[in-house]
């Protein structure tokens, strides 16, 4: 009676002592997953595939208004126009040149996308201006056959290269020239952002390459309806 009696005390004893290291190995494996699960949601958060709540807009909203200096360049129809001008409206801003191989036809191409997504009540309160970053080659004659090309809306403006240079300070623009091929001539590295600016003057939005021309929509029809 003894012997089972002890032997009853010595497995309720192993079971006990056995069950902290089971609920320790289960925490462990909680604690693996949740970490692993914390890991995947932070590198999609810094990839931008994966957004904490419903944000506004969909390009890069500026925390704070920020004025753009003025700036006055050649349209592509000779006249002398000033960003200035069009404080009534909305405007995408994109600094570009025609002999761009792929990056600017494609941003032009989303663009024009996005602008016949617009109503025309909309449309009408956007525009969209093209600054080359190529003064040597696009002169208002060329700037106007290419764009005619997108959409006859758009503006190509040129200038010296000072001018040019004045510009593209005003919004931060990095451009330079690089050695390209015998066909197709000295390349121009730039930055390829869109820069939209409200009609207070003030830089808003910020669209990287690659933005779509649905999500260049949404926002501009967001802020024609403010």
């Amino acid at each position: 009676m003894a012997e089972k009696l002890e032997k009853q005390n010595s497995a309720e004893l192993k079971r006990r002592t056995s069950l902290p290291a089971v609920i320790w190995g289960v925490a462990i494996i909680l604690g693996l997953i949740i970490g692993l699960l914390l890991g995947l949601l932070t590198i999609k958060l810094i990839r931008g595939d994966l957004s904490l709540g419903s944000p506004e807009f969909r390009g890069v909203e500026m925390p704070t208004p920020i004025p753009i200096a003025d700036f006055t360049l050649t349209a592509h129809n000779g006249q002398e126009v000033s960003l200035s001008d069009f404080r009534d409206k909305i405007t995408l801003l994109y600094f570009g040149y025609t002999y761009c191989p792929d990056i600017c036809p494609g941003t032009l191409a989303e663009l024009a996308r996005a602008m016949d997504a617009l109503d025309s009540k909309d449309r009408e309160g956007v525009q969209v201006i093209m600054v080359t970053v190529d003064p040597a080659r696009d002169s208002p004659e060329v700037l106007a056959d290419y764009l005619a090309h997108f959409n006859p809306s758009f503006l190509g403006l040129t200038g010296s290269e000072d001018e040019i240079a004045t510009a593209a300070e005003a919004v931060g623009i990095f451009y330079e020239k690089q050695v390209g091929t015998i066909d197709s001539g000295y390349l121009v590295d730039h930055t390829a952002s869109i820069f939209l600016v409200d009609r207070d003057g003030n830089l808003k939005l910020i669209f990287k390459f690659g933005t779509s021309a649905e999500d260049i929509a949404v926002d501009l029809e967001r802020l024609a309806a403010g």
